[in-house]
């Protein structure tokens, strides 16, 4: 698939889009809970992606020599794919969803970070005031988490919980969007002698794979409706299987950053529909934690934008 880079990004707003509806179909389940909704979401990942890599490679045999010379780097984007598939889930089954997506909101400048400590890119200096305002949203969040599960050790300790499961998804995103740039780098750094690019489609199959596999002994015995199976299933196929592999082709044509970032619409698409849609509303603590979080990161990128304005006059000129 060959984008443009606005075709990309507006690409990368219809992913967050699916992605979003985790929140509100979960609140909708009867039986399922915990890790048995993260297995079975999953396992019908794994069924839609096994398809629809088959379509694209052409049958089960391309597909799984794909994965035979992937090497280290598709392995490691797979484990990456895991963490992000079996922390969401969980952490969405213990807290609210606005307190699960505010804590994911920090995967922008945390891959700007791992960005410059892996890959050597500077940052500039709003970037870095950006991360320390947003570090402070997500400890203010966590702080009135701690201070109420102190108060009751029930609910708000559960809440807790899974604010601290759920931090896991940023981290292991920040991870795998820089090493996705790394490889991208590498190979157009390489493409002169004729190296082939690293197909990294596999690594989602191999992520979903193995979030199901860790999470059955756990998710036993089970106890999903029918009902339940089917919402399941639109959660493996629509809200994971196909945004998944399009973000991976999107990664392939926008740098980290900007992907983590508009990934960060997630945030604002997944509580208005859970609000909207289930009646939950946000807790105080994760609209103040969650204003300095998007605060900050909107900030950075306006400056970042009228800073890149500035310089095309200028990169005219010098080209003149």
């Amino acid at each position: 698939m060959k984008l443009s880079h606005s075709r990309a990004a507006l690409l990368m707003v219809l992913v967050t889009l699916m992605w979003s509806i985790a929140g509100v179909v979960t609140r909708h389940l009867e039986s399922a809970r915990s890790f048995e909704v993260s297995f079975w979401r999953s396992s019908f990942n794994v069924l839609a992606l096994l398809v629809l890599l088959a379509v694209l490679r052409g049958g089960l045999g391309p597909l799984w020599r794909e994965v035979r010379r992937g090497g280290w780097p598709l392995w490691a984007s797979g484990l990456c794919w895991m963490v992000m598939f079996t922390n969401f889930m969980v952490a969405i089954m213990l807290t609210t969803v606005a307190t699960v997506l505010i804590t994911m909101a920090v995967a922008p400048l945390l891959t700007a970070l791992f960005s410059r400590l892996f890959l050597r890119h500077a940052l500039p200096v709003r970037t870095w005031l950006a991360i320390a305002v947003a570090g402070a949203g997500i400890g203010w969040m966590f702080g009135q988490q701690a201070l109420a599960s102190h108060a009751s050790q029930t609910a708000a300790g559960a809440g807790l919980t899974g604010a601290l499961v759920a931090l896991g998804v940023p981290l292991a995103s920040a991870s795998n969007w820089t090493l996705l740039q790394h490889l991208q780098q590498r190979h157009a750094a390489n493409a002169v002698h004729g190296a082939r690019e690293a197909d990294m489609l596999p690594a989602v199959l191999i992520g979903a794979l193995l979030s199901a596999l860790a999470t059955l002994p756990m998710s036993l015995p089970f106890q999903a409706t029918a009902h339940d199976l089917g919402l399941l299933a639109l959660l493996g196929v629509v809200q994971l299987a196909i945004p998944c592999l399009l973000a991976v082709q999107v990664a392939r044509v926008l740098p980290a950053p900007d992907v983590s970032l508009i990934a960060l619409l997630e945030v604002i698409f997944g509580v208005l529909l859970t609000w909207v849609g289930a009646g939950e509303a946000p807790a105080p603590s994760a609209l103040g934690g969650g204003a300095l979080v998007v605060g900050a990161l909107l900030v950075n990128e306006w400056l970042g934008l009228r800073e890149r304005a500035a310089a095309l006059p200028l990169s005219a000129a010098g080209r003149g």
